[in-house]
């Protein structure tokens, strides 16, 4: 039986209307002089990277799409996760090398983890057991 379960960490559409009036912004000083119009590109490239960036998310692999390409990772390959200061997530590959994957922040790690098949720890549930363990007020606790 297979899980066709996939997920898409993706910026919301709606950052395009941001992108309209960096468009709307533009227009008096793309047309105040000859050869500004070139200013249009600045919204067009953003529009693109809204558009285009994004990580996919699947049983089998995971795959981190870019303005300029894309890196598939399967899950064998992967050795663990990184979380910067910034709360952006990279995957560290048993190579060594890391791989930014877009737009998945550290909230999101309980989502990676059930996708993953138990292949990476659920976050949320380690908390609450060491949470239990020293006796923390908001730790969690197992119903038997």
């Amino acid at each position: 039986m297979t899980d066709s379960t996939t997920v898409t960490f993706r910026l919301p559409l709606t950052a395009l209307i941001g992108v309209f009036g960096l468009i709307v912004g533009v227009t008096p000083v793309a047309f105040g002089a000859p050869g500004l119009q070139v200013l249009y590109l600045v919204p067009l490239a953003l529009a693109v990277w809204v558009v285009q960036t994004r990580t996919v998310v699947d049983p089998e692999t995971m795959v981190a799409y870019r303005v300029w390409g894309s890196r598939q990772i399967v899950w064998s390959d992967l050795a663990g996760l990184r979380i910067d200061e910034r709360s952006r997530v990279w995957a560290v590959l048993r190579g060594g090398d890391e791989v930014m994957l877009p737009v998945v922040r550290a909230c999101d790690l309980p989502v990676l983890a059930a996708i993953s098949g138990e292949r990476l720890p659920d976050p949320l549930a380690e908390a609450g057991d060491e949470g239990a363990s020293e006796g923390h007020p908001r730790g969690g606790s197992s119903v038997t």
